[in-house]
């Protein structure tokens, strides 16, 4: 603080003397003899005000807030501003207040405030851009000596010039741009910061191949978010980049400055998906900021990316409760949740263990809980169906009572797409936890929330088609699905996240907002837009590793397993919906829960058919709490039509 305190202290220090130093340099060299002599008398009565004056209005166009190493058109235009306004002020002084009254004569002149006019300009802007281009030589010799990867850089002209400018401030390291391919055709032949534009996509192979003739080997690409639009072909350059063998990377966010510029591996998923789902960022900022967060099931992929996203959005404590060790230390070991001012701690817990979950939540006092800790292999689930109940229903159950004792401002629940209209252990368990957080919710919970929000396949999560699919075209095939017609919604890991942390602010403030329990919205889904057919998924990952369906990898059908349906369901049809005002690309619904007695002697029953290992017994209770549980393909006749369960509200 007390170093970027003297570093302003300097730039008023230069301003003010430059200020001063244009007024005499503007009298030096327009007046000379006595007139000059006259004028250099009066300075010591004028100069001071006047300078002053100058220092107030440079502080109000932000000429002290900019960094010199930045140093910009927006900044010289700032310049430019504010000497307009201390040049318009010497006229008026020149021409109405001063020299008419007390000299008969013109004190400056117009010559000399036009003068004025461009010294001023010159002595303020002109070190600011030599010390940036004093900055960008030694941070281009810097790069020289360091870059190490002789990098194609790839896009339209104004996003390549962002990346290069990153490059040449040093926040993307160890890359040597030596050339830039655009889909643009007037671009070509041109040069930006010194790196020539060699042509567009299409012509990576030549622009490789002629690079490699003179000596120039290029070790990697960098893709811009233009590269990766849908009409620049992303397909194509991704299959171009595998046949030669190079890395590509996205750049996926340049920051003010460029000072928070990130590169990542470019994966086939990104080009999967519809554009991704923005969020409110200064939102989750101003919701996050100073929180203490904890998340279940943290060391999982969805979890640990909640983790680093409340710690990205300014939590000032993460705890990771965790039941596997090795998940535990994989989380506390990201990088994102390393080195950063956010208290990142974990705990070895089992959300099964009702009495130490207790013990956590109270010692660790969370403003909010998200639950990610869950089982949720479908296949596993329908075979080991009582380790679902036990983690997925009781589990929930356990932290959603914990969340509440430890005086939590709201609870988050995760759960599935699969929960409507279940047909497998995974939905129909996910589905009752989210009715005991509606009924705990609208009960006695006061003034914390419980909510649920409801995910699609999480691209890059454990157990996703995608990773599957990778591995087995990284093999060469076959790639296995599992029905030629089935479709699922997806959204990638970090869309998950932000809604998780968007359904917290919601309900946090606008839902509690609303009044009375039933008008506030209990589940929240992301806009996945049109659902995927995983053959079409299979085929086209095929094509972007480089091959040809059915010719190099074939596609095999292996038919449904137990609990699959063909497609997914997003909100049930008697959950009416909710208007989310101001939060783009989201859903929600109003609650629709069973009461709490229904819902306790339901609870009951449950253990007492885990504990007698009675899976009929269990899928009557989920009939009677679920009624379409018993109407899956399948399941076996009832005895008597079950009843729908009672309704709060």
């Amino acid at each position: 603080m007390l170093r970027q305190n003297l570093k302003t202290a300097t730039i008023i220090a230069h301003d003010l003397v430059a200020t001063a130093l244009a007024v005499l340099l503007t009298f030096v060299i327009r007046f000379e003899g006595p007139l000059l002599a006259e004028r250099v008398a009066h300075l010591p009565v004028l100069l001071p005000p006047f300078v002053a004056c100058a220092g107030l209005v440079y502080r109000a166009f932000g000429l002290y807030r900019a960094k010199w190493r930045f140093a910009s058109l927006p900044d010289l235009a700032n310049i430019v501003r504010a000497v307009s306004v201390l040049t318009l002020l010497l006229l008026v002084v020149d021409y109405v207040l001063v020299s008419p009254a007390l000299f008969g004569i013109y004190f400056f002149g117009k010559i000399a405030i036009g003068l004025y006019f461009v010294l001023q300009l010159f002595l303020l802007g002109g070190p600011r851009l030599a010390f940036r281009y004093l900055k960008y030589s030694r941070s281009r010799q810097n790069i020289a000596r360091a870059a190490s990867t002789p990098t194609l850089l790839l896009g339209r002209g104004h996003d390549i010039e962002v990346v290069l400018r990153a490059i040449e401030s040093g926040a993307v390291k160890k890359l040597a741009p030596r050339g830039i391919l655009s889909p643009r055709p007037e671009e070509h032949g041109q040069t930006m910061r010194g790196v020539p534009v060699l042509g567009h996509f299409a012509d990576l192979e030549r622009v490789v191949a002629d690079l490699a003739e003179r000596g120039v080997a290029i070790r990697r690409l960098v893709a811009t978010p233009s590269a990766l639009a849908p009409e620049a072909q992303p397909d194509a350059l991704i299959a171009r980049a595998r046949r030669l063998g190079l890395p590509l990377a996205r750049v996926t966010s340049l920051g003010e400055g460029m000072r928070e510029a990130e590169l990542a591996p470019i994966e086939i998923e990104d080009l999967l998906l519809r554009p991704t789902v923005s969020i409110d960022r200064p939102r989750l900022e101003r919701f996050l900021a100073g929180r203490r967060i904890v998340v279940t099931g943290g060391g999982g992929s969805i979890g640990a990316e909640i983790c680093a996203r409340a710690a990205a959005f300014g939590a000032s404590a993460v705890l990771v409760l965790e039941s596997s060790e090795p998940a535990l230390h994989g989380a506390l070991s990201r990088p994102a949740l390393a080195g950063g001012e956010t208290e990142v701690t974990g705990v070895l817990a089992d959300i099964r263990d009702r009495d130490r979950l207790f013990r956590v939540l109270a010692a660790f006092r969370p403003d909010y809980v998200f639950h990610a800790a869950a089982l949720k292999q479908v296949p596993y689930l329908e075979r080991d169906w009582t380790e679902g109940i036990k983690t997925n229903v009781f589990g929930s159950v356990n932290v959603a009572d914990a969340t509440l004792a430890a005086g939590a401002k709201a609870l988050v629940m995760i759960s599935t797409d699969k929960a409507i209209e279940p047909v497998s252990q995974l939905g129909v368990t996910k589905r009752f936890a989210e009715m005991y957080a509606q009924a705990r919710d609208a009960g006695e919970a006061g003034p914390t929330r419980l909510v649920a929000v409801r995910f699609g396949n999480v691209l890059g999560s454990v157990g996703s088609v995608v990773p599957v699919f990778k591995a087995q075209i990284a093999r060469g095939g076959p790639v296995t699905v599992t029905h030629p017609d089935m479709v699922r919604y997806f959204m990638t890991m970090r869309e998950a996240a932000d809604l998780v942390l968007t359904a917290a602010s919601h309900a946090d403030r606008e839902a509690r907002e609303a009044g009375a329990g039933d008008q506030r919205a209990a589940v929240y889904v992301l806009k996945m837009g049109q659902p995927v057919r995983i053959r079409d998924l299979a085929e086209r990952m095929i094509r972007l590793a480089g091959f040809e369906p059915g010719e190099d990898i074939d596609v095999v059908v292996t038919g449904t397993r137990p609990g699959e349906r063909l497609n997914e369901i997003l909100f049930a049809r008697d959950e009416p919906m909710v208007n989310l005002d101001g939060i783009d690309g989201v859903m929600a619904a109003k609650p629709v829960f069973a009461d709490r007695a229904r819902l306790r002697h339901w609870l009951e029953r449950l253990a007492a058919a885990v504990a007698a290992d009675d899976r009929a017994a269990a899928d009557a209770v989920f009939g009677e709490a679920i009624p379409d549980f018993l109407r899956r393909e399948g399941a076996p006749a009832a005895a008597a039509p079950a009843a729908r369960p009672a309704l709060a509200g």
